[in-house]
Parts: C-alpha cells; structure tokens; sequence
C-alpha cells in the first residue's frame, strides 16, 4: 500500500468514525512568532483543544504536512525526516480511551493490513509527586483489544527508558509503562514542565516491530519499544488530555476530556510494506531513484547522501510552494539552509552541475492533492529553488577563493566562521577542503568557531528578546502607537493599492513598525507617496479608536472586518474600528492593544519597501 492510498483510507475511516475532515494548515503560520513552521497536526488544532469550540463539531480529522529542523542532524539514519506528513484525529470533550484506542487498532490491522503480533504499545506509569495515578485504564483497554485479535499482552513497568535499555522485553510482554520522559504530553515536556493552566495527560504511543534481527544491542542496548535501535518504530500517539495544571503547580481532572492523535504517514506506510527504511515508500523512493540515475551510484553503498537530498528537496518543496523565498532570516532562512545542505551532498555524490529541475517535478507530483489555498505558490516554486541553486554554487566559488587567500598562514576557527557567516561557505566544506590542500588549521580551531558563532547567536538573541504574540516588542506606549499605525497602514494598502491585501506578519518595536503583505509587484513611488498620505489623513482627523465583541460570523459577513485566518478564530472575536462606524477607515479583527484615538500618533513615514519573500512586500515606517 501506497502513502497516497493510506492517507485516502484513514480519512474515510475516520469520516465513517463520525468525524469532519478539515484542511491542513500552511506550514508557515501567519502572524505566530512562537514557532518558524507548523511541527505537528495539533499545533494548528491547539485554540480548539484549550476550550475554543470548532466550527466543525467536536470529532476532527486531517493530514497535515509539518516541519521540524530540531531533526536535521538525525536526516541521513532510516527514519528520521525533517518534513512528515501527520494523520492526526481529535475528540474535543467527545468520546475518549477506549473508543480512540480500538478505533486506531481497527484502522492499522483492517485497513492498513498489519499484523497485530508486530503492534506494541506504551502507557503512563504514574506519578506519586503530583498524584496522577498509572494510567492502568488505558493499559486494560489495550489488553482486551490484544485478546480479541488473538494476541497474547502481558503488561511490564519498565519505567525509564534507560531501564529498557538493560533489561529488553520477555516472552509475551505487550504492554509497557514508561515514566513521563517517553508518555506524558505537555507543551512544556516532561510533567514537570507542564505550563500553568496548560491541559495535558498521559499518551499511549503505538509501536511496529521489524524483527529482533533489526537491533544492534553492542551500540543501542536491548530493544523495548522506548529504544533506540531499529527493530521498534513509534507509528502513532495517542494523547489523552485529562488533567489542567493548576496555579498552584498542582494538576486536577479536566471536567472535558480531549482526544489528540497524530500518525506518521511515512512511518505507517514503512511499516504497510515491511522496510523500516522510510526512504523506500511511494513519497520517496521516487527521488531516490532520480538520484542513482542523475549520480550513476547506488542508493545502498550511498544511504547518508541521499536520504538527506531526498528530505531536505521535499521541506524546500513544500515551503517555496507556499510562497516563501530563501533569505537570511527567520523562515527564509530555514529554506535557504535545506537547500544548501541538498546540494553539498549532491557534490558529495559527484552532481556538480544544476540538478533541482529533474527532483522537483517528481516531488510536486506526490503534493498534487494538496489544496491550492496551502501550496499557493506551486508554479513559481522550481524557478525559486532553481535562481537559488545557482546562486549558491556562485557562493560556493567565492568562498574558496577567500579560503585560498588565508591559507598560507593557516587558518583559525574564527576565520572559518567568517567564511561561513560572511560567504556563506558551510564549515563542513571549509574543513574538507582545509584537509584536502593540506592546509594547517590552529588546534583550537573547534573552539574558536563555537565562540564565534556562539557570540553571533547571543547577538541575534539580544535583537529579537522580548517579542510578544502578534509581532509586538512590548507594550508600552511607543509599540501601542505602532500598532495602531500598522491598522491604518494596512487599510490604506487595501484602498489605495488593492483591496485583496492582507496580512502577512509583522514587527513591532517601541522605535518602529514592519509590515508584511502579499503583492504581486513593488510599489510604486506614487503608490508609496498616495498610501503615506492616507495614513497622515486618518491621523490628523483625531479619529476614534473604538472596540466591542461579536460573533464570528457576524464580524465577518455583516461587519465585513478584516481577519487573516478566520478558521482558527474562536466564536467570538474582538473587532476593533477606527473612524466612523458606518464608514470607518479601517475595521480589524484584534487583540489590542491600541491608542483611543489617531491624532496621538505622529506624522507616518515609510522608510523602506522591500521584497520579503516571493509574492510577499515589506513596508518599514516610523512615527516621527
């Protein structure tokens, strides 16, 4: 079975099971500074878990893409992925344990065609501190749902994971209770980090066997499902959202308990045809393929190189798709670094010359079921990646004419950090490169680059500490004006350039305003010049800022305000309206906070527009 096929059943599935299908959220989310991509099916679902009602009831289902570079290190082993696609389910207050977990157990042995005597499972053994009890419910419903299929489950405390380590699993042990490190969810982690008011519990992770042949005991210790090693992969999760953290640190029983379950459709999908090897199924074997054809070397003796080519061409795929560009921050700079990191192991493998035009086909071919409203940028997308390659292998030549102009007197770590930081030449080549002339490198040379780059990072820190949700440095005065400023900004755009303008992120400092949209061309001077003045308009009329409740629907429909993600709006939202109410300059989906009225702001003035990303315009100003 296929992952496209896979996808297909658990949708049905689920939509026989009594739930509503919704669409995945982009993998930049507008407007959140918390986090660069989406990296799991809940975050997006996170407003809704946390007491928000959905629109579309209380029994939820999708397949989200996500993105997590905290894994990039590990691309190049059989299983890690930077990009993942996420079938996830939700209960929101609706049915609970033993409904998810015979509900999931049906999908991986009917539809997908599992074996059940390769399915293992975890549970949460408890926590005296804090008084959460063993999650023995869950552990009794998993041994009932083992004994129909006709599988013996004999329950073990294993506890942590390094316990497992030594003692592995016995005959006919099933089930396996783990401390919070391997199965309790929390936004924070552990159960200690559980955030104050946070709803979190205990998880039930699924687990497929390979085959005891699969584990390398001398280097992993002996397999359990918590291990290391290659024999058990985690294929599913289940979150039972049962408990609030209390101000006082304590946890309490929610009065409406929550379902969230998320299953890696690559590893599912490894697991329908056997390979624990992610990179054999439908969505990447395809790449690998083009790979061995395009190198003329085999995918076994080169593993590393072209599994991480594979991953790291389908993350920039799918984010160039959806309108971002390679820059040097933030998101863009993300992009830029999956690509850079694709091409130096394409050198590894001999491809010196372009070779993004015969990968990105194949891989846009397997994202054709994507909706149009994700990948919005799916034509522009391989002239993206493709004005970026090359760029890059220019880069890649000046930075070893640089390194060829120090080498006679030996070069530092802090020299190789300049080369990285300045001309973009990774460390990893610089150090190839050093070793393949025969170049003397200082012996501290490790530790003089971690010292630079270290201080670099502590100079990023510093500029962006303090960032509230919503773009916001603070909220004191100055970044209160800025904020309304970027209201009457926004409006002007939308009147005097097109009305179809809409957010796209912002910044806000106590010294200045950023806003982006999506536009297709760079201002002109007069456009820049007619949008000024509007804003010095609305300012000099001293008019009121005003705000009040309303339904969603209402505040869309009959208000007609403007909002930049509606579907993830609660029921009822905050509107804010500056001007006259039947004819208000602008009329804006918020949460604040904001002057009481414009003539307080100052003279606006555009410093500078600019491109942000593809599609995407940035507008810097100032109140003077």
């Amino acid at each position: 079975m296929n992952a496209s096929e896979i996808r297909t059943k658990f949708l049905e599935f689920q939509v026989k099971k009594g739930h509503k299908v919704i669409p995945p959220a982009p993998l930049v989310l507008e407007n959140d500074p918390t986090t660069l991509f989406t990296g799991s099916g809940m975050q997006p679902l996170l407003p809704y878990l946390l007491g928000a009602p959905h629109k579309e009831g209380k029994r939820l289902c999708d397949s989200q893409p996500a993105l997590r570079l905290q894994d990039i290190e590990d691309v190049g082993d059989p299983r890690h992925t930077t990009v993942f696609e996420m079938l996830g389910n939700w209960s929101l207050g609706d049915y609970f344990k033993e409904e998810q977990i015979n509900n999931f157990f049906e999908f991986l042995v009917k539809e997908v065609g599992l074996d059940p005597n390769k399915i293992y499972v975890t549970c949460f053994i408890g926590d005296e501190k804090y008084g959460i009890p063993k999650d023995e419910e869950a552990a009794k419903i998993w041994q009932k749902v083992f004994e129909k299929a006709g599988v013996e489950a004999k329950i073990a405390e294993i506890g942590s994971a390094e316990n497992g380590d030594k003692r592995g699993i016995r005959p006919g042990e099933r089930i396996f209770f783990y401390d919070d490190k391997e199965n309790w969810w929390s936004r924070g982690g552990g159960i200690d980090s559980t955030p104050l008011g946070d709803p979190c519990g205990p998880d039930s992770e699924v687990f497929y066997d390979f085959g005891e042949d699969k584990q390398d005991e001398a280097r992993y210790g002996k397999a359990h499902p918590a291990s290391d090693g290659a024999r058990f992969m985690e294929i599913g999760n289940q979150v039972f959202m049962q408990y609030k953290r209390n101000d006082d640190g304590s946890f309490s029983e929610l009065e409406k308990k929550n379902v969230d379950f998320g299953g890696g459709l690559e590893r599912i999908t490894a697991a329908s045809i056997g390979s624990f090897d992610v990179f054999k199924i439908s969505l990447l074997k395809p790449i690998i393929d083009k790979l061995e054809e395009i190198s003329g070397k085999s995918y076994d003796n080169n593993t590393d190189e072209m599994r991480i080519i594979a991953d790291h061409l389908r993350g920039a795929y799918l984010l160039s798709s959806q309108g971002l560009a390679p820059s040097n921050k933030a998101q863009g700079y993300a992009l830029r670094r999956l690509i850079r990191r694709a091409i130096l192991r394409a050198l590894d493998l001999g491809i010196a010359q372009d070779f993004l035009a015969e990968i990105i086909p194949i891989i846009a071919k397997e994202y054709e079921s994507l909706p149009d409203t994700i990948l919005t940028s799916r034509e522009t997308a391989l002239a993206v990646l493709e004005k970026e390659e090359k760029a890059f292998r220019s880069t890649l030549n000046r930075g070893l004419k640089e390194l060829n102009k120090l080498k006679d007197n030996g070069l530092t770590g802090k020299e190789l950090f300049m080369l990285q930081d300045t001309y973009g030449f990774p460390l990893e080549l610089s150090v190839e490169e050093v070793y393949h002339q025969n170049i003397k490198l200082s012996e501290n040379w490790r530790e003089e680059f971690d010292k630079a780059l270290a201080e670099q990072r502590e100079r990023s820190k510093t500029a962006s500490k303090g960032m509230f949700k919503g773009g916001l440095e603070d909220h004191g005065e100055m970044s209160t004006k800025y904020h309304t400023a970027t209201h009457l900004l926004l409006a002007a755009l939308q009147k005097l350039v097109d009305r179809n303008i809409s957010q796209q992120g912002s910044n806000i400092t106590s010294e200045r305003m950023r806003l982006d949209f999506n536009i297709d061309h760079k201002l002109s001077p007069e456009e820049k010049q007619a949008v000024e003045d509007q804003v010095n308009a609305w300012i000099a009329a001293d008019l009121p800022v005003v705000f009040a409740e309303y339904d969603k629907e209402y505040a869309k429909n009959d208000l007609k305000a403007h909002g930049s993600f509606w579907d993830r709006y609660p029921d009822k939202v905050k509107v804010y309206t500056i001007g006259d109410e039947k004819a208000p300059a602008s009329r804006e989906v918020c949460g604040g906070p904001h002057v009481e009225h414009t003539g307080v702001l100052g003279k606006f003035k555009i410093q500078k527009e600019e491109s942000s990303s593809a599609g995407v315009r940035r507008i810097k100003a100032i109140l003077e």
